[in-house]
């Protein structure tokens, strides 16, 4: 489906009055990528999001940092992310070996 002047045009004045690309894709009848991308390459911008609302301007009371220190959590215990060193097996000698078996072998039997 391609552009025709008309839809360019309307694209142009939906565009400037403020309305989402997701609007004038619903009323134009293309996806919102293809009026994202006609946007483009007309190189319309928009500066800004323009205002849906009217939003309430309240003044935030400042902390003083000596109470935002002291209501701080402590911490109780320091986690550790390095993985704990793998020990290796301790080597027995031949005559270990075969104690171990020879008793392995009592208690089976």
């Amino acid at each position: 489906m391609s552009w025709d002047t008309n839809d360019v045009a309307l694209l142009k004045k939906l565009w400037s009055v403020g309305q989402s690309a997701a609007q004038i894709a619903r009323r134009l009848g293309y996806s919102r990528n293809s009026v994202c991308a006609k946007l483009t390459r007309l190189g319309l911008k928009r500066g800004h999001k323009p205002p849906t609302a009217n939003p309430k301007i309240v003044s935030v009371r400042k902390r003083r940092p000596v109470l935002l220190a002291a209501r701080a959590r402590s911490v109780d215990k320091v986690v550790s992310t390095r993985k704990a060193a793998v020990t290796q097996p301790k080597e027995f000698t031949k005559r270990q070996l075969y104690a171990m078996l020879a008793e392995a072998v009592r208690n089976t039997g």
